[in-house]
């Protein structure tokens, strides 16, 4: 018997290797018609979809949530699926849990009141702000909108001017005009 196998004589390896840890925030990114969105989710939800690069999602994440942020592409499958569905225009209310957790409380309650504006309609800045209770918050609604961290499925692109005209989107203008359009076609067409 040569030397190796007297060292691996009574040695058992592993029955498995073993499981690390999942991530506290899995992200990946995926392309759409309204350009590259970043996609990230917590155990609670969906807690970004950003038009912002990569590596500013990921440290924004990490700074506000946690350390742990890894590319899971495989958890945000489903996330994905419902954006394809979304983009096709067969799927007019997404069904995946969202997580606000990057969103401050004035702009949780803003965002909330966004979610329910249907598909199709829209609503403006000042009627958001009356049907929070803060009548005089137009502006800071606006700003609210603009710092949402889940844009298209927390619809922010379904708020317009009082007069009807489009004013700011974090995917751009062409970006809003898009998803406007898509949403008032026929369902599947």
């Amino acid at each position: 018997m040569n030397d190796l196998e007297s060292r691996l004589r009574g040695f058992e390896p592993p029955v498995a290797p073993p499981v690390l840890p999942d991530s506290d925030v899995s992200f990946t990114s995926t392309d759409t018609p309204v350009g590259r969105l970043v996609l990230a989710a917590t155990e609670a939800g969906l807690v970004a979809c950003s038009y912002r690069p990569e590596e500013e999602v990921a440290e924004r994440l990490a700074r506000a949530l946690s350390p742990r942020v890894l590319r899971s592409p495989r958890r945000l499958d489903p996330v994905r699926r419902e954006l394809d569905a979304y983009f096709a225009g067969t799927l007019r209310r997404f069904t995946i849990g969202v997580d606000l957790a990057l969103a401050r409380p004035f702009a949780r309650q803003v965002l909330q009141a966004v979610a329910a504006v249907p598909y199709g309609d829209t609503t403006s800045y000042g009627q958001v702000a009356r049907g929070i209770g803060r009548p005089r918050a137009a502006r800071a609604v606006g700003g609210a909108l603009n710092a949402n961290p889940v844009c298209v499925v927390v619809p922010c692109h379904r708020v317009v001017a009082s007069d009807g005209s489009l004013h700011g989107y974090a995917g751009g203008l062409p970006a809003k005009r898009l998803l406007l359009a898509l949403e008032q076609r026929p369902a599947g067409s």
